[in-house]
């Protein structure tokens, strides 16, 4: 697996779309079952772009209602010979609303990057810098906005 930081656009249509979903310090993560805890994520259905994708998966697994999506950049998934990319969005969190259907997570926390090695269902050099990034983003934002 690979990450392509903003500018860059994957060559082919993201199969799923990931959103690091930011309240100050904390960055939203959801117990999905038979994944674990991990960021809102999910496929990219026929008819909606990455960027729609984003959206409803924040709210649908996270029960989250997301502000200030930014794309990122996106992952390089190599895979049994086959290449998908995974479009990357950082968001801040304008509100929580009830988790919808109880397929798609058992529960949601805020945590702080300092935490995720100890929780996160996938969690490696790369994912650390990725979610630095995605951070930085968000706090570039809201500096500018301020």
């Amino acid at each position: 697996m690979q990450f392509y930081p903003a500018p860059y656009r994957a060559p082919l249509r993201a199969f799923a779309a990931l959103v690091f979903a930011w309240k100050d310090e904390t960055v939203l993560i959801c117990d999905i079952i038979e994944r674990g805890w991990s960021i809102p994520s999910g496929r990219v259905e026929p008819n909606e772009s990455s960027r729609e994708a984003a959206i409803r998966e924040a709210k649908e697994e996270a029960g989250a209602i997301i502000d200030n999506l930014q794309y990122i950049g996106c992952y390089e998934i190599k895979e049994r010979g086959e290449v998908r990319w995974a479009d990357c969005y950082a968001a801040t969190v304008d509100a929580l609303v009830e988790i919808g259907a109880v397929a798609e997570s058992r529960a949601r926390q805020f945590v702080e990057i300092e935490q995720l090695p100890d929780v996160y269902h996938w969690w490696n050099e790369l994912s650390l810098q990725v979610f630095q990034h995605s951070k930085a983003i968000i706090d570039r934002l809201n500096r500018t906005e301020a």
